[in-house]
């Protein structure tokens, strides 16, 4: 429960799953082969599981600062999920590979900033050695649900 107990050091918890109304979701938040998890893309909650405000485009609607605090609230949905499939986030020995979306306004360019508040997190928890990860940030014209960020991972299990 070593990661678990970095969270509550650090004041953090871990939010409830996403439960989207009117719509279907027909795939798993983390699908588990061999020695890996291929997390799904996640979005930005509230504690109690809902879509984090504000929503909208980054450099617009939402600043990158806000941006930056909805990565880092990405990464504790991930984490939930993790946690649920897995039982244990300590389970987890290597970040892989995480791909950030960022939904830009146009002109939009500071994509890796803003996908640094889910990278810094995760490398806080695991430290540099388990929690630096192979990493693309990109700008999209829109994210389900008007989310301001969207990531998946890859993660190496024990």
């Amino acid at each position: 429960m070593r990661i678990e107990r970095k969270l509550a050091e650090l004041g953090l918890s871990l939010p409830a799953p996403l439960r989207p109304t009117g719509v279907e979701l027909p795939f798993p938040w983390v699908r588990v082969h061999g020695d890996r998890a291929f997390v799904s893309g996640h979005g930005p909650l509230a504690a109690d599981g809902s879509l984090a405000r504000p929503l909208g485009k980054v450099g617009d609607q939402v600043s990158a600062e806000q941006a930056y605090d909805a990565a880092r609230l990405v990464a504790l949905a991930m984490l939930s999920s993790l946690k649920q499939t897995l039982g244990d986030l300590d389970r987890v020995s290597a970040w892989l590979r995480v791909f950030g979306m960022v939904n830009t306004a146009p002109g939009f360019v500071h994509t890796p900033p803003v996908i640094n508040g889910f990278s810094d997190l995760i490398i806080e928890l695991w430290g540099p050695e388990a929690g630096s990860h192979a990493r693309s940030a990109v700008g999209v014209a829109a994210l389900p649900f008007d989310i301001p960020v969207e990531i998946e991972a890859e993660v190496l299990i024990a």
